[in-house]
């Protein structure tokens, strides 16, 4: 398998010519809002109602997780099991399966196995039970290119630019079974003349052989994301990945990440350490060994629900937000934009 993605990872370089030059990105508001899953905390995840109340809310960047269908169409899943996220278990009982994904042993429904119009028989729900469920079964699964479009719309309409931030989810899985999600994703891109690092994108992914395939074939920002344990996805795949998350963040390890990105997407204790009462521990020196690396550093995920909100912050989820931009992060992902914004309007 090792030798088989290595041989696709190097097709996949040598198929396109590199990139030309890239130009500098432009000016943003910081920290940047980024809408985690859209306005997730008030709509179910990935909906077209999600990002437009994000848009709405007036957050800088919106962010679909991608992966693709059985007839190689990107929707927007955090995961490509949806048994948790639709009412596919109602509507095709029958097809429910395991699945090895990242070493892992899965067992529901995955978007792979079905068609868009399938796909689109549908309807989302809210994933997380202390939410309210009051908006499920209204939206169906959207594709990418129907998030560009709304993207561009209300772009129009607002008279601002609105970012998107897409993750490629489990690119090595996707690839292996000949549905990579790169090509689509930057071929959607690219009939928007999206790009270059100026465009108002940036691809994610907690994979790292696919964004060093990636920075050969496009000029748009690029951001390794990074877990609080555990190693990449493709650690298994490629000899050159690194082994586990700790050594991704010592000097050396962001040297290496910032020859392939623009930034890195970290989990927030990373930044501001939080003890097991709940209490605030010693910030660490990431927000700055990143900035040294020339890196922009963005955390993840900040909640305002009182399940997910740290003790410390006593009930105040703002006071999370001026958390984070005292401590110089560059971009902060929430599933409440409005929260954001209202901070940094202060």
């Amino acid at each position: 398998m090792r030798l088989t993605l290595s041989i696709m990872a190097a097709t996949m370089l040598s198929s396109c010519a590199t990139f030309g030059p890239r130009r500098e990105p432009p000016v943003e508001l910081s920290p940047l809002v980024i809408a985690h899953r859209g306005a997730s905390g008030h709509r179910p995840e990935h909906t077209l109602a999600a990002y437009a109340l994000a848009i709405d809310m007036g957050a800088d960047y919106i962010e679909p997780d991608l992966v693709i269908t059985r007839d190689s169409v990107l929707v927007a899943r955090h995961e490509n099991e949806i048994g948790g996220t639709t009412d596919v278990a109602m509507r095709y009982p029958a097809r429910r399966t395991a699945k090895m994904i990242d070493g892992a042993r899965i067992e529901g429904w995955f978007t792979e196995d079905f068609t868009l119009a399938e796909l689109k028989t549908l309807r989302t729900k809210e994933r997380i039970a202390p939410r309210s469920k009051a908006h499920d079964g209204e939206d169906q699964i959207p594709t990418f290119e129907e998030i560009l479009d709304l993207v561009a719309q209300r772009s129009r309409a607002a008279g601002r630019r609105i970012g998107i931030y897409p993750e490629t989810k489990h690119s090595s899985y996707f690839r292996a079974l000949g549905r990579p999600l790169e090509e689509p994703l930057l071929a959607a891109l690219a009939r928007r003349g999206l790009t270059t690092k100026a465009s108002p994108i940036f691809i994610q992914s907690f994979e790292v052989a696919n964004l060093r395939a990636l920075r050969e074939r496009t000029g748009v920002r690029l951001v390794q994301l990074i877990g609080a344990t555990g190693a990449p996805p493709d650690t298994a795949l490629f000899s050159d990945v690194p082994r586990d998350v700790a050594s991704m963040i010592t000097p050396a390890g962001l040297a290496a990440i910032a020859r392939y990105a623009d930034a890195i997407g970290v989990e927030k204790s990373l930044v501001q350490p939080i003890a097991p009462d709940g209490t605030l521990g010693i910030p660490t020196s990431l927000v700055a060994d990143a900035h040294r690396a020339g890196l922009k550093i963005h955390v993840w995920t900040l909640r305002s629900d009182p399940a997910f909100l740290p003790a410390a912050y006593f009930g105040d989820a703002g006071a999370e937000w001026r958390r984070f931009s005292a401590l110089g992060v560059d971009g902060m992902f929430g599933d409440f934009p409005d929260v954001g914004m209202s901070v940094r309007a202060r």
